[in-house]
């Protein structure tokens, strides 16, 4: 019995005592400053290393090399160390010992490590996590990391993505961290349901709206869910934005430019960001000495640069010319396009560098790079037949439609391109399978080459009748199949062009219409996108549109509400409820107002003013000094198109509330900037009304009876002005001492406001003769007068004239084939007799 008892403590000794020396080589581990410190602890003790030691050794490595600057660290040092393969096989040897979350983060740190996802100690961690996975024993931190382990694998659509969005439906109402969700909602982003994928999106919501403080990487993440799944989400949108804006002091070059790319792709915007992102990237425009984060501070500052930053960055990018990679080359040559640039001392460099590269683009970076060079106007004709011969190659080897499409769409913009019966044959053979945007590419390429006579073999013309007969007829049938209406829309949103508004706009009106019950608050935004660019009134779409708009108004972002008004204002439509309609979208737009950037404000007064509605608490927004010095600091950020636009639209809206609403008491201040558009813009008088001209002045007996392109008071301009006294007569400029003859054939009044115009004989009348072509009008079959012209003719009668507008199709049509019906005409639209 005494034996027995010695024996016992000796052993119990010897275990106390290798469990405090295990003990003091994990604290040793865990202490460690430098991967070699590791390495030395694991040779010195292989024999004791427990499953323990081997993942926090991992974990270590990782740790060490995540604390570096991404371009000093040293994973290639690390991964080819004779040490990290003992460690990997011991820790192979160890897997089914580990614990849960030693599993997890041992893949996890090997993988940071860029091990390779074919190493076997991968495949074993990967498949004992999966083990743990159905017996559902993972944590959700546990369970997070492991599909984001997954994630980085590119196993999206693998069975085990699967059961992992499994459990977390299953536990979705249990997650409180939002670190973890991001994760989990990324990783499993591909094998979701839309209901399941809604239930994560209001999850995400309630998680960002109850945390404060939440870290901008998890935004990010969120961010990245939605383009994913290709959802552009306006609240959680919104709401990701406000934390990279609180989180401004901590972003860098990396996160800005990711944040950007997030927001082109995802059709999100925000001023009030890009104007920090300016600030902060302009700072940091010296500490970029790497190609790689030069590149992206071009990309994300160069559209924003002032002339003094823009040139330092066009020389910094010569100058780093031969260090860049295929990669960078592709973001330098895309944001010079975005920058309209065509620095032709870069544009050399650049195309110097491509030589080089070409051969390390796949298919679609092919295509980009050459849609890029043809715009930017590279001259480099060598680079051109390179490209070509390669496009060709993929051309001719390609079995995916959308590849062909987009081959055959960007030959179509090479310079002198002559078209190989090929190229008609490998489209002619994908047509079947083509989505509507594919078929539009093929069929503008054709299009395009039958005009230039760029089809040079024997039958060409019969072969591309041919072709393009089956192109209609795929298009036909591919909207006739169509059966969900959000389906159609995505495919809607890339086609425009001649051949889809001349052969498939009218079968796609139809079956929009026969889809009329699919119409919800989710999809009206798409809905009214197509029909803003097909330019047609469909009075059954727009009644279904205006009745959802105001039964789920509330559902409806209020940046989304502007396209919406839009289309009612643009094609000047006013559905049965007009009134509800109006009202309750300047109710909801109101009570938001908060919601919306500046510059969209500016816009939602003018579609608004447009259709009659000034909403006093947003025309006193906008028309105040501190709003007004707001939008120019942010206009200065914004792309010029849009730029340009909201300064338009502020000039009319300013214009329109002067006319309408002169209680508010706003003054015009849009003189000086009227006066630049018009100095810079003054065009030669087309032939069609230099025609007009001459059949007017013979009906008025005179020259000096009328004047051609006057300016009015706030600078609306008319094609033809007269005057006419009491009796109907026309009254001579001479006679009222106004000059005929102004600079580049515009009239300018400089008396521009109306009590300061030269008063007219008793019962006298200004009239304006407005030619009005095709742009003025729908182009469907009720050739219905549009928004702007509507509200100009409105404007012209509050100034005094009488407007008599005369549309293109009544003046080119038969009945007014000769001289003499013609000046019949005018007679009718200024006198009213026959």
């Amino acid at each position: 019995m005494l034996c027995l008892r010695q024996v016992c403590l000796f052993t119990l000794k010897r275990y106390q005592a290798r469990t405090l020396c295990s003990d003091l080589l994990l604290s040793q581990i865990s202490g460690c400053t430098h991967e070699d410190e590791v390495f030395s602890l694991v040779g010195r003790n292989k024999a004791r290393l427990s499953e323990k030691h081997v993942g926090i050794a991992l974990n270590m490595l990782w740790q060490l090399q995540k604390k570096r600057p991404f371009l000093l660290r040293t994973s290639d040092y690390v991964r080819n160390h004779s040490q990290f393969l003992t460690l990997c096989i011991l820790a192979e040897n160890k897997v089914e010992h580990m614990e849960d979350e030693v599993i997890v983060d041992t893949l996890y740190s090997i993988l940071r490590l860029n091990v390779e996802d074919h190493v076997s100690l991968a495949k074993a961690l990967v498949t004992e996590a999966w083990k743990r996975l159905e017996r559902q024993v993972l944590s959700l931190p546990a369970l997070s990391k492991f599909a984001l382990c997954l994630y980085k694998q590119h196993r999206h659509f693998s069975p085990v993505i699967g059961q992992v969005a499994h459990i977390v439906d299953m536990k979705l109402d249990s997650i409180q961290d939002i670190r973890i969700l991001s994760v989990l909602m990324i990783s499993i982003s591909d094998v979701i349901t839309e209901s399941f994928r809604d239930r994560l999106l209001h999850k995400a919501e309630q998680l960002l709206e109850e945390k404060d403080g939440v870290h901008f990487n998890y935004a990010r993440r969120i961010l990245q869910f939605l383009q994913n799944v290709k959802l552009r989400y306006h609240p959680l949108l919104e709401k990701c934005n406000r934390i990279f804006l609180e989180s401004a002091s901590h972003l860098d070059i990396h996160s800005i430019s990711h944040i950007f790319g997030l927001y082109e792709q995802l059709g999100f915007d925000n001023a009030e960001f890009r104007l920090i992102a300016k600030q902060l990237l302009s700072e940091t425009i010296d500490d970029c000495y790497d190609p790689e984060t030069f590149a992206k501070l071009f990309s994300a500052l160069g559209p924003m640069a002032g002339s003094k930053v823009r040139e330092r960055l066009l020389v910094t990018a010569a100058h780093m010319a031969e260090e860049f990679s295929s990669h960078q080359v592709l973001m330098i040559l895309k944001t010079m396009q975005k920058m309209k640039c065509r620095n032709s001392h870069l544009l050399k460099k650049m195309a110097s560098v491509l030589h080089k590269h070409l051969d390390s683009y796949h298919v679609l970076q092919l295509v980009k790079l050459t849609q890029y060079l043809v715009v930017l106007h590279c001259q480099d004709l060598e680079l051109f037949a390179k490209l070509k011969m390669l496009l060709l190659g993929y051309l001719k080897s390609s079995v995916i439609p959308a590849d062909t499409a987009a081959i055959i769409r960007v030959l179509a913009m090479l310079p002198s391109f002559q078209v190989e019966e090929m190229i008609i044959n490998k489209a002619a053979a994908v047509l079947p399978q083509c989505r509507l945007h594919h078929l539009n590419c093929i069929a503008t390429a054709l299009v395009k080459w039958n005009h230039h006579g760029q089809l040079h073999w024997q039958n060409s013309s019969e072969l591309c009748a041919k072709l393009l007969q089956k192109l209609n007829d795929c298009g036909f049938q591919r909207l006739q199949k169509a059966s969900n209406l959000n389906l159609l829309l995505e495919e809607l949103t890339h086609v425009n062009g001649e051949w889809f508004e001349e052969v498939l706009n009218g079968e796609t009106m139809a079956m929009c219409q026969h889809l009329l019950d699919q119409i919800t608050w989710a999809n009206v935004l798409p809905l009214s996108f197509f029909l803003i660019k097909s330019d047609h009134r469909c009075p059954a779409l727009f009644d279904r549109i205006a009745s959802v708009t105001v039964a789920d108004i509330d559902k409806i972002p209020p940046s989304e509400i502007y396209f919406i008004l839009f289309l009612f204002s643009a094609l000047n439509y006013d559905p049965p409820d007009n009134e509800e309609f109006f009202k309750s979208c300047i109710q909801h737009l109101t009570s938001n107002l908060s919601h919306l950037e500046t510059y969209h404000l500016v816009l939602l007064g003018h579609v608004l003013a447009m259709a009659g509605y000034f909403p006093q608490v947003l025309i006193t927004t906008i028309f105040n000094v501190s709003f007004l010095s707001k939008l120019d600091a942010q206009l200065k950020v914004l792309p010029d198109p849009v730029k340009q636009r909201v300064h338009s639209r502020l000039m009319k809206l300013n214009r329109a509330v002067c006319l309408e609403c002169p209680e508010f008491h706003i003054p015009w201040f849009h003189e000086p900037y009227c006066q630049r558009v018009f100095r810079n813009s003054m065009s030669r008088i087309n032939p069609q009304r230099q025609h007009i001209h001459r059949m007017l002045t013979e009906v008025l007996g005179g020259s000096h009876y009328s004047r051609i392109s006057v300016l009015t008071p706030y600078y609306y301009e008319i094609d033809f002005e007269c005057v006419l006294d009491v009796n109907k007569k026309p009254l001579s400029y001479m006679v009222q001492n106004i000059p005929l003859d102004g600079v580049g054939g515009i009239h300018l009044r400089h008396d521009i406001k109306d009590e300061g115009r030269n008063a007219l004989p008793p019962g006298a009348q200004r009239i304006a003769l407005e030619f009005l072509d095709s742009k003025a009008f729908s182009k469907d079959y009720s050739r219905h007068l549009k928004g702007e012209p509507a509200v100009k003719k409105r404007h012209l009668e509050m100034l005094g004239y009488r407007v008599v507008q005369i549309p293109h199709f009544e003046w080119n049509s038969m009945v007014l084939s000769t001289k003499g019906e013609q000046l019949e005409y005018l007679r009718q639209q200024l006198y009213g007799v026959q």
